[in-house]
């Protein structure tokens, strides 16, 4: 297919600066959210198991719920039930006896409540680790602190950047268009680097474009969800809002409400097939009350990141809200659920998951090598408009771009890593192991930028694939230790789900450690006018060619 050459200029123009302006934001992005298609598995690893109380039946949650009713009157603003044991959770019932709100309260305690043998109410208070919504933040915010509003300015700043991205993504592919057919699976691997990066990227761009663009869309979606949801909500959920209709000098007895095992009984006759897997209670005492109660099935397109949701009166077991559960919405709701269900990646099961981590990672990797492929094409224009056999000096602009680059990118990932590693080693001297995650994380992050600033792109890449190797692995690591030393204090678990965490950052340890090989190799035997060269004396020396390799 032929295009125009002045339109092709115009298209590659503003695809370099749209990945180059939102890049690296959604780098981070995709990094972490490849990470939350694992998240309860991640809890699970970091959670010492003697914060769990023992589990109860289905049948037992009726006498659970009312003495908890009883005796602790801070449950009536907000509790959750857990009717199938997991790995993850601590005790079948769970609450914070502080207001809540949209910020996510690193600080807040959790009462955690089961059943003894004799069926007395048991309780105690917990700090609950949070290393899987702080992941789930970081994908959300791309790191980017503070509040606009409610909402964080993240998913603000993020949501512009999903926008762009759509943009990256069309002018991409209309660039590519002139030699798909060429250039599609066209891995060229030899002398030219540049040209076997930009076929990685093209290939991985567009074998995953479907996905990437789902992903853009919903970024945005998520972003405004509020502006969107309150000019549409009559169109999308008209049943939404039935529970607000009620009079609001209504007062309900926190004590009067049906048991559990009603609502689940109604639940599942409204969704046959499904497991009920949470229950959250919302406002019992006010006006409006609310059940949100969690289903999954993993064959199924759902609303939420894995479970689809049923609103239910507490009090009557009316059904409120139907609109989240898969099968029942229509119009709009029906679309919606699927873009959410294509964004979550929440339908057929671990197999799916898989995939979306993968994809996930690919989305990273298109970020970093876009800017990687720039800063080569910028050294080339250098070259080309110099006098031959001139060595050329690479504009400081362009050291600090691939800096940053490399070193948040590699930043992120150490960061993350480190603070997953931190809530076994320092579980037990940490007064709050929430804010030691996000010290270590932005620590890591911001030292890694510097880093790769101060010594220089050439040097700092491989150093710090390096430093991501070894950080990956010290997760199977720390779990082989807590086996061969059980004096340290530390865990382990031996599930699959558990393992597979262990033997993933294992096998991303070799292929980071295999990057770091071949990244000093280039860094002392490629193109000394690169600003990926680590040759210490660059003006000695005309560009390619052969000398020693230098010391670290």
């Amino acid at each position: 297919m032929k295009v125009r050459s002045d339109i092709l200029r115009i298209y590659r123009s503003l695809h370099t600066w749209v990945g180059i302006t939102s890049g690296l934001l959604l780098l981070v992005g995709f990094f972490a959210g490849a990470l939350t298609m694992f998240k309860q598995p991640m809890d699970r690893w970091i959670n010492p198991p003697e914060k769990r109380m023992p589990w109860i039946q289905e049948s037992s949650l009726d006498q659970l719920v009312a003495q908890v009713m009883e005796q602790y009157p801070s449950a009536r603003r907000e509790f959750t039930l857990y009717p199938i044991e997991r790995e993850d959770l601590s005790a079948p019932m769970v609450w914070t006896e502080t207001s809540g709100g949209r910020e996510l309260d690193l600080s807040a305690e959790q009462r955690i409540a089961s059943l003894d043998s004799n069926g007395n109410l048991k309780t105690d208070i917990q700090m609950p680790s949070r290393f899987g919504d702080l992941v789930d933040m970081l994908h959300r915010t791309g790191g980017i602190p503070g509040f606009t509003g409610d909402e964080y300015l993240g998913v603000y700043i993020l949501g512009i950047a999903g926008v762009l991205y759509f943009l990256a993504l069309i002018s991409g592919v209309i660039l590519l268009l002139p030699t798909l057919v060429k250039d599609f699976f066209a891995l060229r691997y030899g002398k030219n680097k540049k040209r076997f990066w930009l076929d990685s990227h093209n290939v991985v761009g567009i074998t995953s474009l479907p996905f990437h663009i789902v992903i853009s869309l919903t970024v945005i979606v998520f972003a405004f969800h509020g502006e969107f949801y309150e000019a549409l909500k009559e169109v999308v959920y008209p049943n939404q809002e039935r529970a607000q209709e009620m009079d609001e000098s209504q007062h309900r007895n926190p004590q009067d409400i049906l048991p559990p095992s009603q609502l689940l009984q109604k639940v599942r006759s409204e969704a046959p097939g499904f497991d009920v897997t949470e229950m959250l209670y919302m406002r019992l005492d006010s006006p409006r009350p609310l059940v949100r109660i969690a289903v999954y099935k993993p064959e199924e397109l759902v609303h939420g990141p894995v479970t689809g949701y049923v609103g239910v009166d507490p009090y009557s077991g009316e059904l409120l809200l139907t609109a989240m559960l898969p099968g029942k919405a229509e119009g709009w709701g029906a679309i919606v659920n699927y873009f959410f269900a294509l964004h979550f990646g929440s339908f057929g099961g671990s197999l799916v998951r898989w995939i979306y981590f993968f994809l996930g990672l690919s989305g990273a990797f298109l970020f970093y090598s876009g800017n990687l492929l720039w800063i080569e094409s910028r050294r080339k224009k250098l070259r080309k408009n110099a006098a031959p056999d001139t060595l050329v000096t690479q504009p400081r602009n362009l050291q600090w771009m691939a800096a940053i680059t490399v070193g948040a990118t590699f930043g992120c990932v150490i960061g993350v890593c480190l603070a997953m590693v931190s809530g076994k080693w320092m579980h037990a001297v940490s007064d709050n192991i929430n804010y030691t995650y996000v010290n270590i994380y932005y620590i890591c992050f911001a030292v890694a930028i510097a880093y790769a600033l101060w010594i220089g792109v050439g040097r700092a890449t491989w150093h710090l694939l390096l430093a991501s190797s070894l950080s990956c692995a010290l997760i199977p690591l720390t779990s082989f230790a807590s086996w061969l030393i059980p004096g340290l204090g530390l865990w382990a678990y031996t599930s699959l789900p558990v393992l597979m965490v262990d033997l993933t950052a294992a096998a991303f340890a070799v292929v980071l450690m295999f990057a770091a090989v071949r990244s000093r190799r280039r860094a002392f035997s490629g193109n000394t006018d690169s600003v990926w060269s680590a040759y210490k004396d660059k003006k000695s020396q005309a560009p390619g060619l052969d000398r020693k390799e230098f010391p670290i």
